[in-house]
């Protein structure tokens, strides 16, 4: 079962092309600050404009860095079946530990579709771990939990990425689903809330710059500290509000930058650089959390 704060990790880049070595020292920062596993080529890696070849390569680099200290749940996710299954097996051939799949996007499929969607995914890959990912707001089609409790009985199926923003459809989705899969929150400003009705962690954008502070929210939240934990996430909720003042992965990946924590916040198009003021916005959420601009 996956559980914890796993990072939705950012995809580095210089002169257009994926820096790896940034990549890789990236990933060293998040597990010295002890995230629970990396979740490479999703949204927040802006996966939309890599490459084909640039993607597999992400997930190579991903897995060879981390090297099996925690879980690599590599980004696969395609609206078009066919494509979704050649990248889970690539994700499987590489190492990873399991493959995160976002609902179909844009052709919006009926819920019968996104079950064989998921259905075909688990059958080509041998039930190789898969972790569906609703984010309706994106794509235009919400899995529904009837749905989810029929992709759940899948082979593999071990998690689902929950960013509907809807908990009452996820206490329903972990009513049908029981222990079968984790609950995992696709929006760090819902932790709390999922982790009170059974969920089990999120897949993190904020980790990506304060990983020590998610583990230990959920360290506290997992020694019965819920004093502690609704403390430490208060004080980080500006934080998260920061890292969605324009579009994610461009907040994120900005503030890495203003912290050191890359050498360029370079984004690709349709991706662009902050606004003047949203930039202002942004250095004085990092500066009143008591992070040091570089």
């Amino acid at each position: 079962m996956l559980k914890g704060a796993l990072v939705a990790i950012i995809t580095p880049f210089k002169d257009g092309g994926v820096d790896e070595q940034a990549l890789r020292e990236l990933i060293e920062f998040q597990i010295a600050g002890g995230t629970d596993g990396i979740v490479p080529c999703g949204t927040t890696g802006e996966s939309a404009t890599l490459s084909h070849e640039e993607h597999k390569r992400v997930i190579e680099i991903t897995v060879e860095a981390v090297k099996k200290r925690v879980p690599v749940v590599a980004g696969a996710g395609s609206n078009n079946t066919k494509e979704a299954i050649e990248l889970t097996l690539h994700a499987q051939r590489a190492g990873a530990d399991a493959a995160l799949h976002i609902t179909p996007y844009y052709n919006k499929p009926t819920q019968e579709g996104i079950y064989r969607h998921f259905a075909a995914i688990s059958q080509a890959s041998g039930g190789f771990p898969l972790v569906p990912y609703n984010i309706a707001s994106r794509t235009g089609v919400n899995i529904l939990p009837a749905t989810m409790a029929r992709v759940a009985g899948l082979p593999g199926v071990v998690a689902v990425k929950e960013a509907s923003g809807d908990l009452n459809q996820m206490a329903e989705i972990v009513g049908l689903c029981g222990d079968k899969i984790a609950l995992l929150s696709g929006d760090d400003a819902m932790l709390l809330g999922v982790l009170a009705i059974g969920g089990q962690g999120v897949i993190s954008v904020v980790n990506n710059i304060v990983p020590r502070d998610l583990a230990d929210i959920l360290a506290a939240w997992n020694q019965g500290d819920i004093a502690t934990a609704q403390a430490k996430f208060h004080r980080l909720l500006p934080l998260v509000k920061a890292m969605f003042v324009e579009t994610n992965p461009i907040p994120v990946k900005t503030a890495a930058a203003l912290l050191g924590l890359i050498p360029s916040g370079e984004l690709r198009l349709p991706m662009c650089e902050m606004s003047a003021d949203n930039l202002q916005k942004l250095q004085a959420a990092l500066t009143a959390y008591g992070l040091k601009l570089k």
